[in-house]
């Protein structure tokens, strides 16, 4: 019997390092084909600004404030740069720097709730429709129309996901209890990648590179001998 490996990929909706990162772990598990061990993407949650207001800011404008200094020539290198890693990409992501930046809690609140109701790929494609939404289409990362719009895409019957989506008191406990606990654990900033193996875990911090995932997935597979 194969090794069963659980990776847990920690993420928040709003770092596009942490999209990156989620395409190219799928591209590397894709890749490999060892028999000797089989993987379970899972997702677990932090905030990067659990203060940030639910109604947030003009994207473009927090991050030229906030992360470049006002700077003009600093904020074009950062698009220029993000513009050519998302062409890269499988897809390609074509980055739009405007629409707003808010508090992610109610996005992780639904991540979590799918994922323990359906399973971590109903869950995955929750994940990818609010990367998309939020990356390519300006949209609000956790207003109720994003969340719905992005539950109907993963799957979700549309009578439950509106229950869900409508009431922000549902697994919410629960998921400031698992951000916490990443917090607690030393998780400072996202992706987090925690590989599972079976005599060790193998954690990978920052987005790597397929080559570097595949190389992670290959050691597992390699001490399962």
């Amino acid at each position: 019997m194969p090794y069963e490996s659980t990776i847990t990929f920690t993420l928040d909706t709003i770092c596009p390092w942490t999209y990156l990162a989620l395409l190219r772990l799928r591209t590397a598990l894709a890749q490999f084909t060892d028999p000797a061990v089989t993987f379970t993407l899972r997702f677990s949650s932090f905030q990067l600004y659990p203060t940030m207001s639910a109604d947030g800011h003009d994207k473009y404008t927090w991050y030229k404030s906030e992360k470049y200094h006002d700077s003009d020539e600093l904020m074009t290198k950062y698009t220029t740069v993000m513009t050519h890693l998302g062409s890269q990409e499988t897809p390609p992501v074509p980055f739009d720097f405007n629409g707003t930046i808010a508090n992610t809690l109610q996005a992780h609140r639904l991540i979590q709730l799918y994922q323990k109701r359906y399973g971590p790929e109903l869950a995955g494609r929750f994940v990818d429709a609010l990367y998309t939404a939020y990356f390519t289409q300006q949209a609000h990362p956790s207003s109720r129309e994003t969340l719905l719009k992005a539950s109907l895409v993963a799957g979700v019957d549309e009578k439950e996901a509106q229950e869900l989506v409508g009431d922000e008191s549902v697994g919410l406990a629960e998921v400031k209890r698992l951000v916490g606990e990443e917090e607690g654990n030393g998780v400072d900033s996202v992706p987090m990648v925690v590989v599972e193996g079976r005599k060790r875990d193998f954690t990978l911090q920052g987005a790597k590179s397929v080559e570097e995932y595949v190389k992670c997935l290959e050691q597992v597979a390699r001490e399962c001998a």
